[in-house]
């Protein structure tokens, strides 16, 4: 394939954010893009170029190679089920849905068709988290602190628990990605939430939220995730290991040993294009570097909504294991963040 067509389904601020680096590639042709706000859709067209549709068959009976899913939590399933229809390779922005149940009937999906699938858990392909996985390589992890320590994000649906999940669901979920990489995987989890909103008119959601991990090898971990603030505090992990301290975020890591301390520099926007070069090229049939694809990305939501179940019910829950987990409401929906 020389020039890889791609569609867009949605609008919003990620998607923009996509299509800016998308156009930015000699052999990605923007086709077009679809979204209930057409007037978000147009502008989006007239920024980057491609054509306004409709909806997303017509979307899809374009010609498009590839599509990208850039919708909110509470809109994913649908869209993603036509587009597997199609047998189009997909890219879907993160979370992948607002619950889990919606989430396991997509990873079914995507397993019984073998589509190419990539999620966009950017932080993957910052240098420093491969320069850490290296450091730990012969040093076990005996903590780890995770923390998104931020503002509420200015859409109307995110301080709704229908609409985005709450915030370890649709902020936290970074770190939690990181925690399975650098670490592994989470055998239960205790977390409570603070049971008051943050301080926006009709918002729904836990505050903040706290919870404790137990890893599968032994590790002990916290979560801390609050969006209480008018600005982003901190977002990103701090790990211990025999002789070895690292601070890993998205701008830069940090590690301390007997060698005293140095600081290595991330390149945020470097990660952003690197998710989007790997999904095309191996859209392309010329790259095989998808590091999330949509069962990896699975496995880091249904931790996601472990913790926003053991928050709500106040007990602790073991992340589910490949099967719909029994801790979503009779809707699906995580009880609680």
């Amino acid at each position: 394939m020389r020039t890889c067509r791609v569609g867009l389904v949605g609008a919003g601020g990620v998607a923009q954010r996509h299509a800016r680096v998308l156009t930015g590639f000699e052999n990605v042709e923007l086709v077009g893009v679809t979204d209930v706000a057409a007037a978000a859709a147009g502008r989006l067209v007239e920024e980057h170029g491609g054509r306004f549709f409709p909806d997303i068959d017509g979307l899809l009976d374009a010609g498009v190679d590839a599509v990208y899913v850039c919708v909110p939590p509470f809109a994913h399933g649908p869209v993603e089920e036509v587009v597997l229809a199609a047998g189009r390779p997909m890219f879907v922005e993160k979370p992948v849905a607002v619950d889990l149940a919606t989430a396991e009937r997509i990873g079914a999906l995507v397993a019984e068709r073998r589509t190419l699938t990539a999620v966009g858990h950017h932080w993957r392909y910052l240098h420093v988290v491969e320069q850490a996985r290296e450091l730990l390589a012969d040093r076990p992890v005996r903590m780890v602190s995770g923390a998104w320590l931020d503002k509420v994000p200015p859409v109307d649906w995110w301080c709704h628990r229908d609409s985005s999940g709450g915030p370890v669901v649709e902020q936290a979920a970074h770190v939690l990605d990181l925690l399975r990489v650098l670490v592994g995987e989470v055998a239960e989890v205790t977390a409570y939430g603070d049971g008051n909103p943050p301080p926006v008119e009709g918002a729904d959601i836990d505050a903040v939220t706290v919870a404790a991990l137990r890893f599968d090898n032994g590790a002990v971990g916290t979560l801390a995730s609050a969006c209480v603030l008018g600005w982003k505090e901190r977002a990103g992990l701090e790990i211990l290991a025999d002789g070895l301290a690292l601070t890993l975020a998205e701008d830069g890591l940090i590690v301390r040993d007997a060698d005293g301390e140095r600081s290595y520099p991330a390149d945020p926007d470097g990660a952003r294009t690197a998710v989007d070069r790997a999904f095309i090229d191996a859209v392309r049939g010329v790259g095989d570097d998808i590091r999330v694809p949509y069962p990896e990305a699975l496995a880091t939501h249904r931790l996601a909504c472990a913790v926003a179940t053991s928050a709500r019910q106040g007990r602790p829950v073991r992340p589910a294991a490949g099967e719909p987990s029994t801790t979503t409401t009779e809707t699906g929906v995580p009880a609680h963040v």
